[in-house]
C-alpha cells in the first residue's frame, strides 16, 4: 500500500506507487504509529527539495528518525524539481547548499535584496502556494511564450510544463507528448508556480526535468 506522501504541482499530497526524482518536507506532518499524515499538511513555512541519496543516510519513510523513536520530518516525493517548485518548495541548503545559493541569490536579483535569506523566500512562497491558502493568478495563452521554461500551468484541472515553446501534459509517472500553446485557446489557465518562483526562474534558475521531458 503506497504511503500519502507523493506531491502533484497543485501542491496536493497523494498516496500513489511512483516515487519521482526528488524528495523534500513541510516539516512533521505525519504520525510515525499509523504512517498516515496528520491534518495539517505543513509545519513550517520553510518548504524545501531535497535529493534522495545523501551521504549514505537511510530513513524509513514517514516512520521514527529521530532519536528515542520520535517522528523525523515528513519525507514527501516529486516527480521531478520543476513539479516541487509549482507546489512551492524550493532547494535544501543541507543537502543542496549550491542549488539553494544559486535560488536564494538570483531571488535577490529579482527583487532587488542586496543580502537575500531563505527565510524572505519562505515567507513569500507561503502566501503563494495554493496548498497553504494562497490564490493564483490567470494568464492568457498569448502570454505562454513570454514565461520562462519549468513554469507550470493548470487549465481544466490539469498540470502542464512550459518547456521550449510548448506544454508538456503532467502526470505522476512523467510527462505526455507535448502539445502547441494554440491547444490552450478558449481554456481558462492559471499559473501553478508561485511568482516568487515565476521570477527567480526569469533571471536564469534552470530546474532539473524528469527524463521523460527529454522525450
Amino acid at each position: 500500500m503506497p504511503l500519502q506522501n507523493r506531491v502533484d504541482p497543485f501542491g496536493a499530497i497523494h498516496a500513489v506507487p511512483e516515487r519521482g526524482l526528488f524528495t523534500g518536507n513541510r516539516g512533521i506532518i505525519h504520525d510515525p504509529a499509523t504512517k498516515m499524515l496528520l491534518k495539517k499538511r505543513w509545519a513550517l513555512q520553510a518548504w524545501i527539495i531535497c535529493v534522495c541519496q545523501f551521504r549514505n543516510v537511510r530513513r524509513e519513510p514517514m516512520g521514527r528518525n529521530r532519536p528515542q523513536g520520535k517522528a523525523g520530518w515528513t519525507e514527501l516525493f516529486f516527480l521531478d524539481e520543476v513539479t516541487a517548485l509549482a507546489a512551492g518548495h524550493r532547494p535544501c541548503f543541507f543537502c543542496q547548499r549550491e542549488r539553494a545559493k544559486d535560488f536564494v541569490g538570483r531571488f535577490g536579483e529579482a527583487f532587488g535584496i542586496a543580502e537575500p535569506r531563505a527565510p524572505q523566500v519562505d515567507k513569500r512562497l507561503h502566501k503563494e502556494r495554493l496548498a497553504s491558502g494562497g490564490k493564483r493568478p490567470a494568464v492568457a495563452t498569448d502570454e505562454l511564450a513570454g514565461l520562462p521554461d519549468g513554469t507550470m500551468i493548470a487549465a481544466d484541472g490539469n498540470a502542464y510544463a512550459l518547456r521550449r515553446g510548448r506544454a508538456l501534459p503532467w502526470s505522476f509517472a512523467g510527462y505526455g507528448p507535448a502539445i502547441d500553446f494554440g491547444g490552450f485557446e478558449g481554456k481558462a489557465l492559471v499559473l501553478l508556480t508561485p511568482q516568487t518562483t515565476l521570477a527567480v526562474l526569469q533571471h536564469g534558475f534552470r530546474p532539473v526535468w524528469h527524463p521523460s521531458a527529454q522525450a
